[in-house]
């Protein structure tokens, strides 16, 4: 398996006016640094993903009006000496420099230059299922245990309902830090924080769970953001259990996700179930793979269901052996075989290739 790395950051470029682009173009040239230009609002993936932004007063209104979420390495460029209104854009969508060109124009090269904090080279995986008790929980576990034997990685609940990754993975007596206990301030969380903070799983799977309370809330979606943005930046492989309740916390990580992975059952009913959810999915991101469980009772074929959702296949997983026991006496556990685990293989490489995987057969 290929370490699941996304492909390199570029810088986010939004600017109508097109002396103040041809410049940023130039600037871009000089320092070989590559450059993604798109007309605002961008996607929140794409705002996420990015190694810096620089953007114009109308490209920060916009962003604005979206609520894109604060982040780091947002440049405000101006062309000319910088006025009130440009002081104001710049506070207002958070950026941490306003450069007036072409006189700053080494200002931006540094910028540029620099890599960011924490090097930003995280990734985000979604998680859901196409019905309840599709398996999606225990596949975002999976994906969490696997990247654990190379690499760092944060496993969020965001599913009150679920009953608690961190009961699923056999760690739920373990002290450390739950959703109901996470204090974000000005949308920003530390990862290093984190990492201290929560119970762990494996070597270094850091788990931020629900936990079961009686009044248990969906986390907010500027915490869900915050999350994020820091397991990202801090280079881990962020893995999220996602609800099916459509709520604006799930609509945040679906929007930042690197990958969306639905998990449907070989049913009829599960397929119809699950074309909704294919369909909300698609309306915060175009990044969207299949992964089909078995068994599949009457005869359905993974490959049919694939084409009645119009989503790649990724994988499709046999059922796993002695796996409900398994999760009633000490928590989920892969071996060095199984259906589970050439599953999340398979999602995890598909995270580094970002192309769509050829024919798979029946995960044995």
């Amino acid at each position: 398996m290929t370490s699941a790395q996304p492909v390199p950051r570029t810088v986010l470029v939004m600017a109508s006016h097109a002396g103040l682009l041809d410049e940023i173009r130039r600037i871009g040239a000089a320092t070989e640094c590559p450059m993604t230009e798109t007309a605002p609002p961008p996607g929140r993936q794409v705002w996420s993903r990015a190694r810096a932004v620089v953007l114009d007063a109308a490209g920060a209104a916009a962003c604005v009006r979206e609520r894109m979420p604060r982040r780091p390495g947002v440049v405000l460029a101006v062309d000319g000496e910088p006025g009130l209104m440009h002081w104001q854009a710049a506070t207002a969508v958070g950026a941490e420099q306003v450069v007036a060109l072409p006189a700053g124009a080494a200002e931006l090269v540094r910028v540029l230059a620099q890599r960011p904090a924490g090097g930003g080279g995280g990734a985000v995986v979604a998680v859901l299922g196409g019905r309840g008790g599709a398996g999606a929980s225990t596949l975002a576990a999976s994906l969490a245990l696997i990247a654990d034997e190379t690499r760092t990685s944060l496993l969020v609940d965001c599913d009150p309902a679920g009953g608690g990754l961190d009961l699923l993975l056999g760690i739920e007596d373990r002290p450390g830090l739950r959703w109901p206990g996470l204090v974000v301030e000005d949308g920003r969380v530390s990862a290093l924080a984190l990492h201290h903070a929560l119970p762990v799983a494996g070597k270094r799977i850091s788990v931020l769970a629900c936990g079961r309370a009686p009044d248990g809330r969906e986390p907010s979606p500027v915490a869900v953001q915050a999350v994020l943005d820091a397991g990202r930046e801090a280079d881990d492989l962020v893995v999220c259990d996602v609800p099916r309740d459509r709520g604006p916390a799930s609509a945040a990580v679906l929007a930042s996700a690197d990958l969306v992975v639905l998990v449907v059952p070989a049913e009829l009913r599960a397929v119809a179930a699950a074309e909704s959810t294919a369909d909300f999915v698609r309306t915060h991101n175009p990044h969207q793979m299949l992964v089909v469980r078995g068994p599949a009772p009457g005869g359905l074929r993974a490959l049919d269901v694939a084409d009645a959702l119009g989503l790649p296949l990724v994988a499709q997983m046999r059922p796993e052996p002695r796996l409900d026991g398994q999760l009633e006496r000490g928590g989920l556990r892969l071996g060095r075989r199984g259906p589970l685990r050439r599953a999340a293989v398979a999602v995890l490489d598909a995270l580094v290739e970002r192309a769509e995987p050829a024919e798979p057969g029946w995960v044995a």
